[in-house]
């Protein structure tokens, strides 16, 4: 069911429901006659409803931590080194951090755009992760 068909249906305004499946809003803080509407349109319970967003809530951030730590195995040679080696350099606030920060951010870029082995949200993780701090 379309997300306009929930809203003709129960009467909640289509940007209300927007926000829900956006996360923008949160379905915890929805008044209880928005909840029973969203409910009776889709007919189910009121816990049905809220259970179930809990849930897929909770299971796609289980997905996106599982992504995460894949972002950081299987990488290639060159970026692994240079991921490791500014690792090090952090842990014993090296005096030469800005050159591991260059060589880092290069071998990301190369591994992104020269050699097409790690995908851009993947370079975009990396970057967040360790160089954009």
């Amino acid at each position: 069911m379309t997300k306009y068909r929930v809203a003709k249906l129960s009467g909640v305004p289509h940007a209300t429901l927007n926000d829900l499946c956006s996360g923008k809003s949160r379905i915890e803080k929805c008044s209880a006659e928005t909840l029973y509407r969203i409910a009776k349109a889709l007919n189910v319970s009121m816990e049905s409803l809220v259970e179930t967003v809990i849930i897929e809530k909770e299971e796609m951030q289980r997905v996106q931590i599982v992504r995460e730590r894949s972002y950081e195995y299987g990488l290639p040679e060159y970026l692994q080194h240079d991921l490791d080696a500014y690792k090090e350099a952090l842990r014993n606030n090296s005096r030469l951090l800005d050159c591991f920060w260059g060589e880092l951010y290069g071998s990301i870029n190369m591994a992104e755009i020269s050699d097409g082995i790690i995908t851009p949200e993947h370079a975009d993780y990396l970057r967040k992760k360790y160089l954009w701090r």
